[in-house]
Formats: structure tokens, sequence, C-alpha cells
């Protein structure tokens, strides 16, 4: 029923539209240059504001990534640097324990006696034979003086 009520009302209006345009007619079109050149959108502070403190936010976030990174990249290089030295310290450590072992084989009185005895041919000193030294306190002290450079012309 909705649709043959519609259908009333469409009808009459369909043809009236169609009907002008069975008839040929010729159409001309007409176009118009524009020039919008001249105009200049009004700038809008609040927005160059908004951009600003966008770009602002950004920035600063930006360097505190960056700040952030390099910190931690830094820390790592550090803790390898410590590390190598700690690896150090261990190889001189065991450097400085050898060389002691080294000068307690080389200061050993028995190694010393044998030297003396089968090297240099010494004997053991017989007795009235090694004279006691005065200790008198006649000595002569050294006594530290200061150089003077010479002057440069």
């Amino acid at each position: 029923m909705k649709e043959a009520y519609a259908q009333q009302f469409r009808q009459p209006f369909r043809q009236r539209f169609r009907e002008p345009f069975r008839e040929p007619f010729t159409q001309y079109y007409t176009v118009k240059q524009i020039d919008n050149s001249r105009l200049v959108r009004p700038a809008n502070p609040a927005r160059a504001q908004d951009f600003w403190k966008r770009v602002a936010m950004g920035a600063a976030m930006a360097a505190g990534l960056l700040l952030y990174a390099w910190q931690h990249f830094e820390c790592i290089q550090i803790r390898y640097q410590i590390e190598q030295l700690d690896s150090q310290q261990a190889k001189a450590r065991e450097l400085n324990q050898q060389l002691h072992l080294e000068v307690a084989t080389l200061r050993s009185p028995m190694r010393v006696d044998a030297i003396a005895r089968n090297q240099l041919g010494l004997t053991v000193p017989v007795p009235g034979q090694v004279a006691p030294v005065d200790d008198s306190n006649d000595g002569v002290v050294a006594q530290a003086r200061a150089v003077g450079l010479p002057s440069r012309p």
C-alpha cells in the first residue's frame, strides 16, 4: 500500500524531469578562471602556539631518549673497561708472585754460598782475617746544593 501511494507522487516528477531532455538542445559550458593567489589564510595564533609546544615536547623527549641511550652505552663501555682492568690486575698479581718467588730463590743463602765457593772461588774466612770497622761519627755527609739552569738568550 505504501508503495502504491509513493508511486503516485513519483510518476509525475519523473515525467516532468525527463521531458525537457528528450529534445536535442545545445549546451554551452563556460570556464571561469579563478585566481586565488592573492588569498591568504589568516594565521591562527592558538594553532601556531600548539605547534611549537608539540615541537618543544618532541625535542625534549628526543633529548631525554638520547641522553638515556648515551648513558647506557657509556655504562656498557665502562663495564668492558673494568673487566679488562680486572684481567690485567690478575695477570699483574700472578707476575708479582712469580717475581717474589724468583727474588726469594736468588737471595737464598745456600745459593749465594754455592756461587761464592764454586764460581768465585771464595772460602770461609780464617779467624783474624776479618777486621772490625770503627764506629765513629766522623763521617762525611753529602750536602745538596741548588743548581741553577743557564738562562736562555
